[in-house]
């Protein structure tokens, strides 16, 4: 629905509800506290289009913020694999020592008050867990390297005999 909310309020709203409820106002308020008197979305939908809006920008962000994670996590699981084994050891390494910066940071952050101190928590709390995923999957990409790929070359015979038969 396109346009300005329209004004008038569906009977089906008691008005000791919309006490103190400013509609279209205050992000989410009002989508969920009209979700929950058991309106349709085609009910609530010309008082709270904003919040609508907002709701399904948060839902496509958290969308592709999963998927962005779960492709930074086969990446370093292909790293794993791939990698010479000491470079893949020093990449744990420094994913590890990334985590225990991360870890450090999140106690100093505890010490902080208000919003800003949860916008802090919230933040290095996210990295701290993406990055203790990233660690877990380079490790279990190394685990599961074969056998003949240890040492970052193919063990066996160098040079490959081909036979011709004529």
């Amino acid at each position: 629905m396109l346009g300005l909310p329209s004004p008038i309020i569906p009977p089906e709203i008691a008005s000791h509800v919309l006490e103190g409820v400013d509609l279209c106002d205050g992000v989410l308020r009002n989508l969920f506290l009209l979700n929950a008197l058991g309106l349709q979305i085609n009910d609530i939908e010309p008082f709270c289009q904003d919040e609508i809006v907002l709701y399904r920008e948060c839902a496509e962000k958290r969308v592709s913020s999963i998927y962005l994670r779960q492709r930074l996590s086969d990446s370093e699981h292909k790293l794993g694999l791939s990698m010479p084994i000491e470079e893949a050891k020093e990449r744990a390494a420094q994913l590890q020592s990334e985590i225990t910066s991360l870890e450090r940071h999140m106690i100093l952050a505890s010490g902080s008050q208000g919003m800003e101190g949860f916008r802090q928590r919230w933040s290095l709390h996210g990295r701290l867990q993406d990055t203790k995923r990233r660690l877990e999957a380079l490790n279990q990409g190394i685990e599961k390297r074969k056998p003949d790929k240890i040492d970052g070359e193919p063990k066996g015979d160098p040079v490959r005999k081909k036979w011709f038969f004529w």
